[in-house]
Parts: C-alpha cells; sequence; structure tokens
C-alpha cells in the first residue's frame, strides 16, 4: 500500500496547537478503497515521539537520545493499523523524558498547555497508557489490557506494564478506534454490566468534594442499568487479603497519611520495583555510555534505576515477589469482577496540580496518583478514564476497569452510559455548583 506524505512549513510547535508538537507532518495511506468506505476516514491524529515511523528518528523525549540514535526502519504496527483505517497522521507529540514522569514537563522541548486549564500540568503517564493526561485535560482515555495491542516499534519504558493506549473526545470515536486496535472478535450484542464495584476507600483519596466524581457516576448507572447493580468495596482491604506476596511492600513508609491506602501504595511499589529494573535492562547502558541531560525528578529516577543491585539480595526477592504481586492481584480482580463487572475509582486524586508546583505537594500527589494507576498497571487490566466536566473550572474524571480482555465490553459500556452522564452533567456548568 502506497503511503502519501506532505511536510507541513510550520514550526514544530505553536501557540495555536498548545505547544503539543516536536514535529508537524501529514502522513496517509493511499487506500484501496474509497476512503469514506474505512472507519477512521475524517479523522486526524498525533502520535507521542515514543513511536517509530518509517524514516524519522525517534525522540523519546530527551535530545541526546534523538543524537545517538538513527531513523527508523519501519512504523510501528499499531501506528500503520490506524493509518490504514483512514486516519491521518498530523505529527509527533512532546512526551515526558524516556516516559519516566506523569507530569508532561519537558525542560529540552518545553511542557505543552493544558488546553483547559493553562497553568496546570497537562500528564503522561507511565508505559504507555493515557488515564493522567486525559483526567488532566478534560478528554477520554482508553488504557487497553496489557499485551493485546502489539508494542513492536514502541521504544519500550518496562515491557510488564508497557501498552498503546489513546485519546479521543467523545466515546464514539474512543470505541471506532478500539475496533481498529483491538484483536479481531466476532461482533456480539450489547452486554450489561452484572455489577459495578464502587471502591469507596479510593474516592476518599480525592483533594476534592468527593459526590463531585461520584455521585454523577452512580446516578446514570441507576438510570440506564439499575441500583441492583451498584455495590461497594473497600478495595486497599480487599488486595491485602487476596494478594498475600503485597506483605512484603507494605512498610511504615507507604502507610502514611499521603499515601492514604497502605496496600495500594504497596502495588505501587512492586510496579516501581519491576520498572526499575526493566528500565534499567532496556536502557541502563545506553545512559552510562552518553550521560545525558536528565530533567530533574527524571534525573533522580533514573538514577535509582542505574544503581540498585538487582542481583543480590534481598533486591532479588523483592523482584520476584513483584511478578507474583502481578499474578495474585490479576486473580484476585477476577475474582471480584467476573467475566462482565466493573470497577469504578478515580483515575488521579483530582484536578490537574499546577505547573512547576512545590516539591512535598507533588510528591504527595505523585504517591496517590500512583496508588490508584497501579491497580490496572499490575494487574494487567484495561481501564477508562471519562471526563466529568469542571469542578472551580478545573477538569476532573472517574474511571472504569474490566478485567483483562474484555477491552470491547468496557468501550461499549462507556459509549452507552455517556449519552446520560452527559445529559446529567449539562444541568451544571461547575461541578461545584449545588
Amino acid at each position: 500500500m502506497d503511503r502519501s506524505e506532505q511536510e507541513e512549513q510550520l514550526p514544530a510547535s505553536s501557540s495555536s496547537d498548545h505547544g503539543a508538537f516536536m514535529d508537524r507532518f501529514i502522513l496517509e495511506e493511499s487506500p484501496s478503497v474509497p476512503h469514506d468506505q474505512l472507519p477512521l476516514h475524517g479523522l486526524t491524529f498525533a502520535v507521542k515521539d515514543i513511536f517509530d515511523m518509517e524514516g524519522r528518528v525517534t525522540g523519546f523525549g530527551n535530545p541526546d537520545w534523538r543524537r545517538t540514535h538513527g531513523a527508523a526502519k519501519s512504523t510501528a504496527p499499531a501506528v500503520l493499523d490506524i493509518l490504514k483505517a483512514g486516519g491521518v497522521c498530523v505529527g509527533r507529540t512532546v512526551m515526558d523524558e524516556m516516559a519516566y514522569s506523569i507530569n508532561g514537563e519537558n525542560i529540552h522541548y518545553g511542557t505543552p498547555t493544558n488546553p483547559r486549564a493553562p497553568d496546570r500540568i497537562p500528564g503522561t503517564d507511565t508505559g504507555g497508557s493515557v488515564r493522567v493526561p486525559a483526567s488532566f485535560c478534560g478528554i477520554f482515555g482508553f488504557r487497553p489490557s496489557h499485551g493485546v495491542i502489539s508494542v513492536d516499534g514502541v521504544v519500550p519504558m518496562a515491557q510488564s506494564f508497557d501498552t498503546v493506549g489513546w485519546f479521543a473526545r467523545d466515546p464514539k470515536i474512543l470505541n471506532q478506534v478500539g475496533r481498529v486496535l483491538l484483536l479481531p472478535v466476532e461482533d456480539v450484542d450489547m452486554i450489561n454490566p452484572s455489577q459495578v464495584i464502587i471502591a469507596e476507600d479510593c474516592f476518599q483519596l480525592l483533594n476534592i468534594p468527593i459526590d463531585c466524581i461520584k455521585q454523577p457516576l452512580v446516578e446514570s448507572l441507576e438510570k440506564i442499568y439499575g441500583g441492583h447493580v451498584i455495590k461497594s468495596i473497600n478495595l486497599g482491604h480487599y488486595v491485602k487479603e487476596n494478594v498475600p506476596s503485597l506483605a512484603h511492600f507494605i512498610t511504615e513508609g507507604n502507610s502514611s497519611a499521603e499515601y492514604g491506602i497502605p496496600s495500594l501504595a504497596a502495588l505501587s511499589s512492586a510496579l516501581r520495583t519491576l520498572q526499575r529494573y526493566e528500565f534499567n535492562n532496556n536502557h541502563g547502558e545506553w545512559v552510562k555510555a552518553v550521560n545525558p541531560k536528565l530533567g530533574p525528578g527524571i534525573s533522580e529516577r533514573v538514577q535509582e534505576a542505574l544503581e540498585t543491585p538487582y542481583h543480590e539480595a534481598p533486591y532479588n526477592e523483592t523482584l520476584e515477589l513483584s511478578r507474583c504481586v502481578m499474578k495474585e492481584l490479576r486473580s484476585a480482580l477476577e475474582s471480584l469482577l467476573g467475566d462482565y463487572g466493573i470497577l469504578a475509582l478515580p483515575p488521579v486524586p483530582g484536578p490537574p496540580p499546577k505547573l512547576q508546583m512545590e516539591v512535598t505537594t507533588s510528591e504527595t500527589y505523585r504517591a496517590r496518583a500512583f496508588s490508584l494507576l497501579a491497580v490496572a498497571g499490575v494487574s494487567g487490566f484495561c481501564q477508562v478514564s471519562i471526563p466529568l466536566g469542571l469542578h472551580e473550572n478545573l477538569p476532573v474524571a472517574v474511571s472504569l476497569l474490566a478485567k483483562h480482555g474484555s477491552d470491547k465490553f468496557l468501550l461499549d459500556i462507556v459509549e452507552a452510559l455517556y449519552g446520560t452522564l452527559e445529559e446529567l452533567l449539562s444541568t451544571k456548568e461547575d461541578l461545584g455548583s449545588s
């Protein structure tokens, strides 16, 4: 299939695109069928600078990486799938250096402006998923089940957690993209959720009134599916009781108030342990050889990953226990949700934090965020971030999580649910109002 490309005579980033682009261009396939028969006809997309694109250097968020790597010889399959389905690529976007942050701030290329809150961080999400920036920018974001979409041609961060996720302005487009990227299966009738379990303790981590996030979701679920499907759980307690290997990671440090839920903070610790190990395996030699200039926060995390003696006690045992935690959590959540159950929790602890906020505040927010993000990250389950409008003029969101492999089921639920949710939200300009 031929591919046509046209270079735009524009700067890499400008105020009109919120400073989001590393490279701007038009790239599309020359299809063998009429354009209007393609599922993504009329839609444009941008690609994070972590995906290989034939003839271009993948920058991985760092100029030293770009300088020391050659042009890609092929395009990542996930990008090709979108192109073949009729999507038009309009460029590649700025990312956190080496995918090692959730803030979206880059000292080399500038920080893209959050279009919904210019004085707040835009967000990104370690491991290839999109829940944080979707929440911060007021759009939909989908993290698929781990391993269901090819990560070939994607610079690895930590393979146990890396996924290919996507954003969309509305749930219909989110679902359309899913039908292109996810492994083909026979179309089946829409299936209603057997239960929607509200993780009550996770909502307690919010730094805004809980009902701003929870109540619109609960009311919409009741209207569509009936109140009988809604259940509640203390997720932290359930995880602690059903993931025995997690005891190794529950320490006095992650039991402090800033983490909120010790067992979920321990999940985050297990994730970071394996993440550091895999990052070091992937990029440690390059970092040592090149000594790249890295931004604050990134530099310290990379250094920790390189200096940890993984093959010595007790680190080697900790690595093995991290893998056990992953297996045990997936099994525990499968038992909890069943085939068609859904878990509801906040994707992040609240609205986007301010740019260049004070370090202590930043670390507290980061710790709570990773406690929430680790549930899907460690289990490999799929998760969707759903925008809920504004609270005090800042974007807020809720998320739904379903078992591994239930991606299309979850996308269908979001599309079916959002009309009612949007109708309810339309009665309030701001979720802070009564």
